[in-house]
């Protein structure tokens, strides 16, 4: 009698394969996002508070400011993804855009003006931009394809839990110095240098195939129509679903127009991340295993609830269920779309795939944050939140009535 046929693991059993196949780079890669991110979400959670309290910006300007440094990291990555394909190193790109990262922390609390804040989140959304395509192509790289789903979703849940460590920090470190943001904004420099170090002698580049390290040009026009229809889908969805959401930063200042005290503002954060950790990876799995469509239409379902919460919301806990459903939709989708980015670009433009990708993606995050800040600035909080999840809804609808072709998204 014949042996029964093996399966692929499932459940509990499935994601612990899953985890012992992984390489250790995909960890080292995830806490080291882990850490920087501990470092910026401190920042970032204090900081539209800060802007709108201390520096006296509108939320036009905030959501310029932010839309602009978001814009910034996404054209930049198209350069470094580019670039790290034409030299066939990808680590020193990512250990650079890390370490400018790193630099620039100190001066938020130095910050006496908005252009202080300005020129700092655009110099750190440089740093982002320049490490950003290299490493997202680095982790497909040294991952074989079958696992591809689950090492992007390993590290952007280790990205995740940086995520809301971080505000827990601000949390704390704002009753322990009195709600002073620029001493608490301090505490964040430590843990951008780590992530630097960790990076820097725990991330291993595999060796490129031989013929490949400099027998390319840069960046040129055919490299783009060389990327196959399939590949321009994903660029298609990418840019449709960042309109349809904006910068977090207005998640932060939503929680303070319902009335949560300064040093509790960050809880939006700590919500929406902790739920983003805890799905991001499990979602990662299902993305090797379960129809991207399926996946896209859930993630899109569950952001028109969190705008529909987040619009209705007039107490703080309707604020936070909202913030922890947003961090639901992005678990859904992030490591997904760069899965898909990953299995439709070519090994050889992979870099380049991962920087324009990240290029449509930006330039959609700046429309909808400077959209999002003159709808809170003309008719309120609500209406920002409500045009979200009209958005968010109609591009629903028009994932549901698309019928995929044969290799494409499905």
């Amino acid at each position: 009698m014949s042996p029964p046929p093996s399966r692929t693991p499932q459940g509990h059993s499935g994601v612990r394969a899953s985890v012992r196949a992984l390489p250790l780079g995909i960890w080292a890669l995830g806490i080291g996002s882990m850490f920087m991110d501990i470092s910026s979400e401190l920042i970032h959670s204090l900081l539209p508070v800060f802007m709108t309290t201390v520096l006296a910006a509108s939320m036009v300007t905030i959501g310029v400011i932010e839309g602009v440094a978001e814009a910034t990291a996404a054209i930049t990555k198209v350069f470094s993804g580019a670039l790290s394909d034409y030299l066939g190193k990808r680590k020193f790109l990512m250990i650079l855009g890390y370490g400018l990262a790193a630099f620039t922390k100190p001066v938020f609390p130095l910050a006496t003006s908005i252009a202080w804040v300005f020129g700092a989140r655009f110099v750190d959304r440089i740093g982002k931009g320049i490490r950003g395509a290299p490493r997202d192509a680095l982790v497909a790289d040294i991952t074989p394809p079958q696992l591809r789903g689950a090492a992007y979703g390993l590290r952007q849940a280790l990205d995740s839990i940086g995520s809301f460590i971080g505000p827990v920090l601000a949390v704390v470190f704002m009753i322990w110095f009195a709600n002073d943001i620029s001493a608490v904004m301090w505490i964040a420099v430590v843990p951008a240098f780590v992530a630097v170090a960790v990076l820097a002698f725990y991330v291993r580049e595999p060796e490129r195939a031989q013929g490949q390290s400099t027998t390319r040009s840069p960046l040129t026009l055919a490299d783009a129509r060389a990327l196959p229809s399939r590949y321009w889908l994903v660029v298609l969805l990418g840019g449709v679903f960042t309109l349809a959401r904006f910068s977090e930063a207005f998640l932060v200042l939503r929680a303070q127009d319902v009335g949560i005290a300064l040093g509790y503002v960050p809880l939006v954060l700590i919500a929406m991340n902790v739920v983003y950790a805890v799905f991001a990876y499990p979602a990662g799995i299902a993305a090797d295993r379960v129809s991207a469509r399926t996946l896209l239409l859930l993630g899109l379902t569950l952001l028109v609830a969190a705008d529909l919460v987040l619009a209705a919301a007039a107490t703080p806990a309707l604020v936070i269920a909202g913030s922890a459903l947003w961090g639901a939709h992005m678990a859904l989708t992030q490591g997904l779309l760069s899965k898909l980015v990953a299995d439709t670009a070519p090994d050889h433009l992979r870099g380049t795939a991962f920087g324009i990708f990240n290029l449509a993606s930006g330039i959609a995050l700046l429309l909808a944050s400077v959209i999002a800040g003159a709808l809170w600035s003309g008719f309120g909080a609500s209406a920002t939140f409500l045009a979200g999840a009209a958005f968010a809804a109609a591009t629903a609808l028009g994932l549901l009535g698309y019928r995929p072709a044969r290799g494409t998204v499905s």
